[in-house]
């Protein structure tokens, strides 16, 4: 009896040892998916664990890629009163404590950008056509919304596990909590690729309503952003607007599903500024011209 035992025990440890093998034969590449797969994980852990400093450093990295496309406006006065407007914004949203930077970009294309961390930037072209520091205040609280509910992150992390199969291990660089070389080089590329391609629709909408209340709490109509929507859905073939349309729900589709979730709820928030002078006087005035360079004078040499 104990011999019949030993045999089945050998016979059950060669089979064993034996599946491996076959599954290679069979399957020559698995190694390397099963390695794919565990670096998938990693990306996700590494995603889960992110801390606010490397949220920061990540939309540092990818403000760098918008502003190589399209650099800030020269002009200190538009600068300070979108970041003064930004600031206030973001400080009744559900993150406040974000060191938040806003920027308007030398552009006509009619856009607007954030990035994890609090970085927000808005065009030339989106800023020219605000009729009212409510319509500006309902675009920046849009952008603030999707930074507070980390939508770029999930985004880039998605964007990254598309492509980690192939060979991801190029990603991950540095230990825990490290950014290496090749993972940002990574995030770079998954960065252009969600700027070309845009969010999800749903986190559009999502950003929309909660950009209204942002907008509300701050004291702001929160009908400014319907205001721009009716904006932009009447000049949809412009050339400047083509990457909004490409990568934002038509505009009619947005003030819909506004409609329908707001209905006449916010009808009661008072008081609400539509305007103020100064948005009309920021409007107005002209960038200050860089003062021209003054040329070197040098000391004429002594002849010797």
């Amino acid at each position: 009896m104990n011999a019949i035992r030993a045999l089945r025990s050998a016979l059950t440890l060669g089979v064993l040892l034996a599946l491996p093998a076959a599954a290679q034969a069979q399957f020559p590449n698995i190694g390397g998916l099963i390695k794919g797969a565990q670096n998938v994980k990693k990306l996700g852990d590494s995603f889960r664990k992110i801390g606010e400093e490397e949220e920061i450093k990540i939309g540092g990295d990818l403000a760098s890629v918008i502003l190589g496309t399209a650099p800030l406006l020269a002009d200190p006065g538009k600068q300070r009163y979108v970041n003064r407007l930004g600031r206030w914004l973001a400080l009744h949203s559900d993150r406040p404590d974000l060191p938040w930077k806003f920027g308007v970009l030398n552009t006509t294309d009619v856009n607007a950008f954030s990035m994890p961390g609090g970085y927000v930037l808005i065009t030339r072209g989106m800023l020219d056509r605000m009729r009212s520091e409510a319509e500006l205040a309902g675009v920046l609280a849009h952008e603030i919304a999707h930074v507070a509910r980390k939508d770029h992150l999930n985004a880039l992390q998605n964007g990254m596990r598309d492509s980690a199969l192939g060979g991801f291990t190029e990603y991950v660089g540095g230990g825990s909590g490290g950014l290496g070389a090749a993972f940002k080089t990574a995030l770079i590329n998954a960065g252009k690729t969600m700027f070309i391609r845009g969010l999800d629709k749903d986190d559009e909408y999502d950003a929309d309503r909660m950009g209204v209340v942002i907008a509300a709490r701050s004291g702001y109509s929160p009908y400014g952003l319907v205001g721009v929507l009716q904006t932009l859905s009447a000049t949809p073939d412009e050339k400047g607007f083509a990457l909004m349309n490409k990568t934002h729900p038509l505009p009619v589709d947005r003030i819909d599903r506004l409609d329908r979730a707001m209905g006449t709820r916010l009808d009661a928030v008072s008081p609400v500024v539509e305007d103020l002078p100064s948005f009309g006087q920021m409007r107005a005035a002209r960038a200050t011209p860089a003062a021209p360079a003054q040329p070197v004078r040098r000391r004429p040499r002594r002849k010797s």
